[in-house]
């Protein structure tokens, strides 16, 4: 790509061209005529034709074609240029800006503005209608307020970026939602179907055994029906969650009655947990998918060995589920919490479940993270307020 190309690219990316002076960019060319001691400053940005003076002191800014430019020298050097007197100089003797034809330029200061991506776009250049001698403190002055520019320029496209990125997410959270409706109602009719199912059930059986196992398996559609209620009414409204008192150490039971059948109870241990504030249901899915997870990313040919504990950290309850599996590399900790990351695609999942915890636990004002367990294995954690339980 010629440079030229390069720097169209850039400057429609930046969207300054068009439009009035930014006033961060005025302000800027105001200080660096104060500090060169000029009346007149100007950003400059050269595209492959033109010379746009998108912010100027002393002067009405104008577009002008790029062989006018005196500024072109710079941007296609890279380099800065400071002179006493730019008549005298061979480069400018004849440029419609010394000559008198637009201006009668003198003294002539100009910094390149050079993009993160190494792209020169234009200039800010100083200038005045007497020769006069250039200061080392003005040459510097103009290249450190040359890098303010392009930070000015950066952090508005970031700005706009940004927005577009909200808008954009506006539009997904919209689309999820909807989504979520309709696999809530491809979730619910099966689950209709074996409630109903386990109730005809139940009036058959009358082992202890079985029928222990049958009310466990209602409660276990009970509370996934209540699950989907809950989470698909958190995801369509992004509202905060209730603020019922939530006995954690009940959640955890619960939890582990419905994984009854991926992780036996006698290899989790469980010591207290506190009682916080929040949605019950929420905050038994994450106790539920941290265990689990804890239970599907065992190493082979090992028993799952779980502890889940807490401790109260700097006015928070940080509640812990610690594992001894696989681990977890320094730089992978941070993607594991992404929607859809799956790191170990050997083990089932759909790699939305610590997604979801997390945005559970952010919407309880808390925060959520893993580390590595002392001696191999992960520890989970999620830090709630804390709350005064009378």
């Amino acid at each position: 790509m010629s440079a030229g190309a390069e720097r169209d690219r850039a400057l429609a990316a930046y969207d300054v061209v068009e439009g009035p002076p930014r006033r961060e960019l005025v302000a800027l060319v105001d200080l660096a005529a104060h500090v060169a001691g000029v009346p007149y400053a100007a950003v400059n940005l050269l595209s492959s034709r033109q010379q746009h003076q998108v912010a100027t002191t002393g002067f009405e800014g104008r577009t002008t074609p790029c062989d006018d430019s005196m500024c072109r020298q710079v941007v296609e050097s890279g380099r800065p240029i400071m002179l006493d007197d730019a008549g005298r100089d061979p480069r400018f003797a004849d440029n419609p800006w010394t000559t008198g034809e637009i201006a009668e330029v003198k003294y002539y200061g100009s910094h390149p503005l050079r993009t993160p991506e190494g792209v020169v776009i234009g200039t800010l250049c100083v200038f005045d209608s007497e020769a006069h001698p250039v200061t080392e403190e003005a040459a510097r002055g103009l290249a450190l307020l040359a890098d303010r520019v392009v930070d000015v320029l950066e952090l508005d496209l970031t700005s706009r970026r940004l927005g577009e990125a909200n808008a954009r997410l506006s539009t997904s959270n919209e689309r999820l939602a909807n989504f979520a409706g309709q696999v809530s109602h491809d979730l619910k009719n099966p689950l209709t179907a074996i409630s109903l199912s386990l109730e005809a059930l139940e009036l058959e059986v009358t082992d202890d055994y079985q029928v222990e196992t049958v009310a466990r398996a209602r409660r276990g559609v009970d509370r996934t029906n209540d699950m989907i209620s809950t989470l698909l009414e958190f995801a369509s409204q992004g509202d905060p969650p209730g603020d019922e008192r939530v006995d954690l150490a009940t959640e955890v039971e619960a939890a582990l009655d419905d994984l009854a059948g991926r992780i036996d109870r006698s290899q989790v241990r469980v010591g207290p947990l506190p009682v916080v504030h929040g949605d019950a249901t929420q905050l038994r899915s994450v106790l539920m998918n941290l265990i689990d997870n804890a239970a599907k990313f065992t190493v082979v040919g090992e028993q799952p060995d779980v502890e889940v504990g807490s401790q109260r950290v700097d006015g928070r309850h940080r509640v812990e589920v610690r594992d001894r599996g696989r681990g977890i590399p320094d730089d992978k900790r941070e993607r594991v919490f992404a929607p859809l990351a799956r790191l170990d695609k050997t083990v089932e999942g759909s790699g939305l479940g610590l997604a979801t915890c997390r945005r559970v636990v952010e919407a309880h004002g808390g925060t959520m993270g893993v580390e590595p367990r002392e001696g191999g294995g992960s520890v989970f954690w999620f830090a709630l307020p804390a709350v005064d339980v009378d």
